[in-house]
C-alpha cells in the first residue's frame, strides 16, 4: 500500500498542476464581480450573457471558424497527396524535402507572420481574409503531411499492388483502398490542424486588419484595455464549444475507433 501511495500522490499533483488553471478560469467566468479575481466574490451568468451579446466577439468567432475550417480542408487536400507521393514515390532529395516541409513547425511563428506580412500584405496587397487564409494554410499543411505520412509509412504496399493487379486504377486504389486505411490519420490531422488554426496568435497578429480579426486577437486586444471577467467567460464558452465539437464529431464519425 505504501509503495503505491507515492505514485498516486504524484499523479494527482500533476493532474492538479495541469487542470488547475482551467478550473480557475472556468470559475472566474461565472464571476459576479466587476474585475477578474479568484475566488470570485459572487457567482453569476452576467459576463457569459455579456460575451454572447458582444458583436465584436461574435464576428471574430465567425472569422476564426471560417479560417480554421477552410484552411484545414485546403491543408488536407494539399497534404494528403504530398504525403502519398513522399511515401510511395519518393523523389530525389527526400531529406531536403522533409526539412522544407517541417520548417514552418520549427521556425518561430513570429518570423513566419512577419514574412507573410511582407509578401502578402505589403507587396501583393492581398485582402485581409485571403492573407489570413493563405498564412494559416501554410502553417497547417506540414501538420497534415507529417501525420498522414506516418500512417502511410505503416501501410503495406502489397495491398495496393493487389488492387492494381485485380484491375483497379491508381486513383481507384487510392480512393477505395488507401483512404479507408488512413482515415484515422486524416481525422487526427484535421483536429490537430483546426485547433492550431483556431488558437493561432503570432501569424494572425501580423495578418489581421481593419474590420477582420480572429477571436484570439480580439481577446488579446480586449485584455489590453480591460480587466473584467469577460475573457474568462469567453474562455469557458470556448472550452464548452470544443467539448461539444469533439462529441458531435465522435457521434458522426466515431473517431475513437481510429485514434
Amino acid at each position: 500500500m505504501k509503495q503505491g501511495l507515492f505514485p498516486r500522490v504524484v499523479l494527482w499533483a500533476v493532474m492538479l498542476f495541469l487542470l488547475g488553471p482551467f478550473i480557475i478560469v472556468f470559475l472566474a467566468g461565472f464571476s459576479g464581480g466587476e474585475t477578474l479575481a479568484f475566488p470570485p466574490p459572487s457567482y453569476s451568468l452576467r459576463w457569459i450573457v455579456s460575451v454572447l451579446q458582444a458583436e465584436e466577439f461574435r464576428q471574430a468567432f465567425g472569422t476564426s471558424l471560417q479560417i480554421g475550417l477552410l484552411a484545414t480542408v485546403i491543408a488536407l487536400l494539399l497534404g494528403v497527396p504530398v504525403a502519398y507521393a513522399m511515401s510511395r514515390m519518393p523523389p530525389p532529395g527526400m531529406a531536403v524535402i522533409k526539412q522544407v516541409l517541417t520548417s514552418p513547425l520549427i521556425i518561430p511563428a513570429m518570423l513566419v507572420g512577419l514574412g507573410l506580412l511582407r509578401h502578402f500584405v505589403l507587396l501583393v496587397d492581398a485582402p485581409v481574409f485571403l492573407g489570413l487564409l493563405i498564412g494559416h494554410v501554410g502553417l497547417l499543411t506540414p501538420y497534415a503531411v507529417r501525420v498522414v505520412y506516418s500512417s502511410l509509412a505503416n501501410l503495406r504496399v502489397d495491398i495496393e499492388e493487389a488492387a492494381i493487379t485485380l484491375g483497379a486504377t491508381r486513383m481507384q486504389t487510392f480512393r477505395l483502398v488507401v483512404l479507408p486505411n488512413i482515415r484515422g490519420a486524416v481525422i487526427a490531422a484535421f483536429f490537430l490542424a483546426f485547433v492550431t488554426s483556431f488558437n493561432q496568435v503570432p501569424v494572425s497578429l501580423f495578418l489581421t486588419g481593419p474590420g477582420i480579426s480572429t477571436l484570439p486577437i480580439e481577446m488579446l486586444g480586449h485584455m489590453e484595455n480591460s480587466f473584467d471577467p469577460s475573457i474568462a467567460a469567453l474562455s469557458t464558452l470556448l472550452v464548452l464549444f470544443t467539448m461539444a465539437f469533439v462529441l458531435v464529431t465522435e457521434k458522426v464519425l466515431g473517431i475513437s475507433k481510429y485514434m
